[in-house]
Order: C-alpha cells, then sequence, then structure tokens
C-alpha cells in the first residue's frame, strides 16, 4: 500500500520560507518521478516542480523557479519542497505525488499516487 504523508505547511509572512516534507512508504521509489502540486481556492490543481527518485535533474514552474527547490533524501525516503521568498499568490493546499512511469509530465491526471495535501498560508 503506498502511502505519501505531507507535513510542513502553515502560516508565513510574505518574503518567509518553509519546508515541506513528503514521506513516502509502501514500495521502492528509486524507478519513479516524485513531484510537487497545489491547489488554490477555486483552481485547478497546478505543477509546481518534480524530479526522479534516483535524482539527476529538477523541474520547476515558471511561478516558482528560482524561489522553490526540490530535493530528496533516500535514507529518510522523503521528499522535500524548500520555499523560499514566498508570495501571496503562493498560498494553496500542496500536494505530493509520484508517477511510476517516471515520465517527467507535469500533467496531474498521469500521476498514480497522491497524498492528502498540507495547507501553506501567506500573508501580505
Amino acid at each position: 500500500q503506498v502511502q505519501l504523508v505531507e507535513s510542513g505547511g502553515g502560516l508565513v509572512q510574505a518574503g518567509g520560507s518553509l519546508r515541506l516534507s513528503c514521506a513516502a512508504s509502501g514500495r521502492a521509489f528509486s524507478g519513479y518521478v516524485m513531484g510537487w502540486f497545489r491547489q488554490a481556492p477555486g483552481k485547478e490543481r497546478e505543477f509546481v516542480a518534480n524530479m526522479r527518485w534516483s535524482g539527476g535533474s529538477t523541474y520547476y514552474a515558471d511561478s516558482v523557479k528560482g524561489r522553490f527547490t526540490i530535493s530528496r533524501d533516500n535514507a529518510k525516503n522523503t521528499v522535500y519542497l524548500q520555499m523560499n521568498s514566498l508570495k501571496p499568490e503562493d498560498t494553496a493546499v500542496y500536494y505530493c505525488a509520484a508517477d511510476r512511469r517516471a515520465s517527467l509530465t507535469t500533467a496531474v491526471r498521469l500521476y498514480d499516487y497522491w497524498g492528502q495535501g498540507t495547507q501553506v498560508t501567506v500573508s501580505s
């Protein structure tokens, strides 16, 4: 049973930082792509960042490039999203997801497993 459990969300002022964690369990993820997505109220879920669990290049939405960093810790089976210089428009529920085809897709519908989400609120 694959489980993705996000944590680390909260309320932060504009310009501040948060680090989200996604603890993965239930199988070996070495062949997967791990992604972060977000969904603001009244909007569709959108891609934020992704990377192969095995390492290599990372990819970001233009809106977060230069401010967010995705990484993983193999020993802890955890994927992180470091978010710096946060803006009010970053306010959303953030989701961790896993793509077993490892296609590096940004399409929400092509990710197989999802966490429950963690709320990030950035005040102005």
